[in-house]
């Protein structure tokens, strides 16, 4: 009675697992982001500048004095974005139809929320690295709790302790590498002063009082609570292998 109930509590929170790990890595709103800049201010009296709030609804500027960033494991899309001739639109899907214009290019083609690489290459370099790690230890969480779901629905009709213990295992590590994924996500915004030298360099090219804000998006909630549910599922899986091993 008490291992069918820790069964179908495991077995729930498996499921929670994989689906919220599945969301955080299929939506590309990991990190939201805006930047500000009124270029043109000896011409303009108002020079307060414009504030946003970056949510599912995306408020516009017609100015484009705002320009909204989304991005994730796959694509990283602005809106209100005038491309120039440094941005590779051949690497960029564009939709024109829409107004104002949304540009989305493959994240991995640079690891944050800029329209082109600074002119430091040591610091291109090590963020395409860091940001490759990232999307390594995400692929190893999802490859992970997809196996070990795998493994739990094998281990299920034969009551194979071996099996459970090994889902267990691969639940946990899901969610330790997705831990790391959260970790390095914060590091990226709070440690790291990528963002605070990219917005110096444009205040002294572009404009003096640019400004970005940044904040954490869905995805990022998603996966924070899929590392709660992937551990408590895997510590519950080894707990049921090891009392099937010993009743049998």
């Amino acid at each position: 009675m008490k291992l069918g109930v820790a069964l179908c509590f495991a077995g729930v929170f498996g499921a929670l697992a994989a689906v919220f790990i599945f969301l955080s890595f299929g939506t590309d709103y990991w990190l939201l982001a805006s930047e500000t800049c009124s270029p043109d201010v000896k011409e303009s009296k108002d020079t307060d500048g414009l504030t946003i709030t970056l949510a599912a609804d995306v408020v516009y500027d017609e100015s484009g004095k705002i320009i909204s960033v989304h991005s994730g494991l796959f694509w990283c899309c602005y809106f209100g974005l005038k491309l120039d001739e440094n941005f590779n639109q051949t690497w960029a899907q564009w939709i024109s139809h829409k107004s104002p214009l949304k540009v989305c290019y493959p994240a991995y083609l640079y690891p944050f929320p800029v329209t082109s690489p600074s002119n430091n290459a040591t610091n291109d370099n090590s963020a395409i690295i860091y940001r490759g790690f990232w999307s390594v230890f995400m692929l190893i969480s999802v490859a992970a709790v997809a196996l070990g779901g795998f493994f739990i629905i094998c281990a299920a009709p034969f009551a194979n302790h071996c099996l459970y213990k090994a889902g267990g295992g691969l639940f946990l590590t899901s969610g330790f590498f997705l831990l790391c994924v959260v970790v390095m996500q914060v590091v990226w915004l709070h440690v790291l002063d990528v963002f605070q030298t990219y917005m110096e360099q444009k205040r002294l090219t572009h404009c003096q009082d640019f400004s970005m804000t940044l904040s954490y998006g869905p995805s990022f909630v998603f996966a924070s609570i899929g590392i709660f549910f992937s551990l408590l599922a895997g510590l519950l899986f080894l707990l049921i292998g090891r009392t099937v091993q010993i009743q049998h």
